[in-house]
């Protein structure tokens, strides 16, 4: 049987997968971009789109070293790689559709941007892979976006070439976003019931699209995960603070010109880049004030209100990174919502090591891809993944995460859900507890 939909940009074909009644739509090239220019969303396409394989990743520093041979590494290669193949390249503005195989439209959509820290990652690792979500009635979206210094290198010189410089990564989200608001109805989506999720720093993309004029309307809901909330410590700079580093890489490349910087062989780019980033802001491949879809520091515009009045859901995991830190971020985001906002706490002790929750754990649970594991997942694992993804499903839905079967979910931040070991419970962790974790915790970051 074939599973072919008409888009506005031409007919897509697509594969069935393990979860039946279930169709992938893997490697759909939702723009186009040059090295350092802004992204251009495809809007045609001849014949029919196969969409049987996913398409290349973005180039980031796991493309030129064997994760098998960097210990420092091996942790989320081990969870989340190990057996998968990935392809790398700058054309990388890739997206994949997971729906059901049949339905009667205008099912909820959910968009899901990486972590990585801006650097790393892509839209198809293991606990990305066919998420149950199209199962429980909502469309699932995962993409690849610009990364390291081709996704958010900045220069006097691109300023102005293109009327503002850096955010590259940034602004393929955007487009991505939306090329599913344009195309998702002939999936069976409603292009008017569509949220935005991320992770690490993928929950730090959907804030500040979540604080850009540019995506009013374009997304109804958001959910960030270890990495929303605003701090004065954690926001994004101008442009110009970086220029020099830039301009140090251009030299150590050979590069004399843009023409020529564009030119330079994307290894060493990276290589010299690497050699470097010590010396930079946030290692120079971070968000930064352009002036258009960043328009300025977070928690300035934070305290205006100048953030989009949508629902959110927002949390943190037991052994994150930086825990207590993370936690009063997200904490403190619900408590300025005019809208309904709901704070969650994870601290689920993963079975099979002794890292506890760490960052990225509560991932496996979110998309309910437990069985893509190595982990001796349990019957308590799968009941929760259950539970998370039933609620996730829901606030897709209607915007709110409560559903009969489960205790009250309540918004406004006062006590978040705790979702772990124990019955799911409304509460506050130890705020001792989190800053002993913050001192005492091996959990790896990557």
């Amino acid at each position: 049987m074939e599973y072919i939909v008409n888009t506005p940009c031409g007919a897509v074909r697509g594969v069935p997968k393990k979860k039946e009644g279930v169709v992938a739509y893997k490697g759909i090239r939702y723009a186009t971009a040059g090295r350092f220019e802004y992204p251009t969303e495809v809007t045609k396409w001849d014949g029919v789109y196969d969409t049987f394989e996913y398409g290349a990743c973005a180039y980031q520093p796991r493309s030129f070293y064997n994760e098998e041979e960097m210990p420092k590494k091996i942790f989320y290669y081990n969870e989340f790689r190990k057996g998968a193949t990935y392809k790398y390249s700058e054309d990388c503005l890739f997206l994949n559709v997971f729906a059901p195989e049949k339905s009667e439209g205008k099912l909820p959509v959910l968009i899901y941007i990486h972590g990585g820290g801006f650097t790393g990652g892509c839209g198809h690792e293991k606990h990305f892979d066919e998420p149950v979500w199209p199962t429980k009635g909502v469309i699932g979206v995962t993409i690849n976006y610009r990364l390291g210094p081709l996704g958010f290198a900045v220069l006097p010189e691109l300023k102005e070439e293109a009327g503002y410089t850096g955010n590259y990564g940034l602004y393929d989200q955007l487009t991505a976003i939306k090329w599913v608001k344009h195309n998702i109805e002939a999936f069976g989506g409603d292009p008017d019931n569509i949220t935005i999720m991320g992770q690490s720093a993928g929950a730090m993309s959907v804030q500040q699209h979540c604080l850009s004029p540019l995506s009013r309307g374009v997304f109804h809901k958001a959910v960030m995960s270890s990495g929303g909330g605003v701090i004065k410590a954690l926001t994004a700079a101008q442009p110009d603070k970086n220029y020099e580093f830039w301009k140090m890489i251009m030299e150590k490349c050979e590069a004399k010109t843009l023409e020529d910087f564009r030119a330079v062989p994307v290894e060493k780019l990276f290589g010299v880049w690497q050699e470097n980033r010590k010396a930079a802001i946030g290692g120079g491949c971070s968000p930064c004030i352009d002036g258009k879809l960043v328009v300025g520091a977070g928690h300035e515009l934070l305290a205006a209100g100048k953030q989009h009045n949508i629902p959110y859901l927002i949390g943190t995991t037991s052994e994150d990174m930086m825990p207590p830190l993370l936690y009063s971020m997200s904490k403190k985001w619900c408590q300025k919502q005019t809208s309904p906002a709901y704070l969650w706490f994870f601290e689920r002790q993963l079975p099979g090591d002794d890292h506890g929750a760490w960052h990225y754990a509560d991932l496996w649970y979110w998309f309910d891809t437990l069985e893509n594991g190595w982990r001796p997942f349990t019957d308590k694992d799968r009941e929760l993944a259950n539970e998370m993804s039933d609620r996730l499903c829901e606030f897709a839905r209607s915007g709110n995460p409560n559903i009969s079967d489960y205790i009250e979910w309540k918004a406004g931040g006062k006590k978040a859900l705790v979702l772990g070991d124990k019955a799911t419970k409304l509460g506050n962790p130890s705020s001792l507890k989190l800053w002993i974790t913050m001192f005492t915790n091996e959990a790896p970051g990557e």
